[in-house]
């Protein structure tokens, strides 16, 4: 059985004056029904244009250069624009990071819901706005048929973003791309959210792309993390295992840059240097000038993806184990 989302060899460019900037470099993953896969990565690294890129909506400049993307086996590279309206919304659904990107501020919720069903299915008013209420009721709204009339000022931005989620999971899709969308709420309800994000995916069955650039929020939620560095993804396995066990020198800083990881009163541990810039990437692996444990090769080559240890996959000519 093929898993929910295959993700193989993905290119996604954008042609700029300066240059061509390869946003996303030869990414694959996979994730199956009712699994959460943690995509982590600093601002820049192409995490968000990976979500993007799956939901079609990568416009130019921008443009899939080269890859598959297959939902349940569907190839969705190539697909024109109506090809994608049947998909999008129905089988693959986004939130995003700030819920009125989803959410018309004149519009009262319950006419936005009804039309987001209405887009997809012919159904009765009553029918929509019924599956609306219980929509709402499943992300834990209380009151979701009186909170049906009112319009999206009307709720905190905690309630905001659990009526997009709402929204997500109006046609029961098989896939959530969710894009940040915990980073501008409280950490209390970053964690009512990333409960009921995990209950939800437990019920019914929807595979998640959770982004982020936060370790903590995606080590509670994720099933695997597959984390990105530069366009491309650097280590990918088991979440436990890459925050316990990490293979990449990068991983490695990144968890180590963690709050809760340094000492009280010290200044934070951090990586050295910056992102490279897309345009001009070292030649060998574009870790190479921020990393300790750099060597001769890791600056000619860019290193290949390998297996390491049993479920995980390192793009790293010098682990930081041996095995994992």
């Amino acid at each position: 059985m093929s898993a929910t989302l295959e993700v193989a060899g993905l290119e996604t460019h954008f042609v700029t004056r300066a240059g061509v900037v390869k946003a996303v470099d030869g990414v694959s993953f996979s994730v199956d029904r009712g699994q959460v896969l943690g995509l982590v990565g600093e601002s820049g690294s192409g995490k968000t244009v990976t979500g993007l890129s799956i939901m079609g909506l990568v416009d130019a400049p921008g443009r899939i250069a080269g890859g598959s993307i297959k939902l349940a086996g569907k190839e969705l590279v190539g697909l024109d624009e109506r090809g994608w309206r049947t998909i999008r919304g129905r089988k693959i659904a986004m939130i995003f990071q700030d819920p009125m990107m989803t959410l018309n501020p004149v519009l009262r919720v319950d006419t936005q819901m009804i039309e987001a069903i209405q887009a997809h299915e012919d159904v009765a008013n009553d029918v929509a706005r019924a599956r609306c209420r219980d929509a709402l009721g499943r992300v834990g709204i209380p009151s979701p048929e009186e909170r049906l009339s009112a319009y999206p000022h009307q709720f905190s931005g905690g309630m905001r973003q659990r009526v997009a989620i709402a929204i997500a999971l109006l046609h029961n899709p098989d896939l959530i791309i969710a894009d940040e969308p915990t980073t501008a709420l409280d950490v209390t309800i970053q964690a009512q959210i990333i409960a009921q994000v995990q209950k939800l995916a437990a019920e019914t069955g929807a595979a998640i792309v959770w982004v982020t650039h936060d370790l903590a929020v995606v080590s509670g939620l994720s099933d695997r993390l597959a984390v990105m560095y530069a366009g491309r993804i650097i280590e990918e396995g088991p979440t436990a295992e890459v925050l316990t066990r990490p293979g990449h020198p990068y991983t490695a800083g990144l968890l180590a840059s963690l709050p809760i990881n340094n000492p009280r009163g010290r200044p934070l541990n951090q990586i050295p240097g910056s992102t490279p810039s897309l345009l001009r990437l070292p030649p060998g692996c574009p870790f190479a000038p921020r990393c300790g444990a750099c060597q001769d090769d890791c600056t000619v080559t860019r290193p290949p993806e390998t297996r390491f240890g049993m479920d995980r996959r390192l793009r790293c000519f010098h682990p930081l184990e041996a095995s994992a």
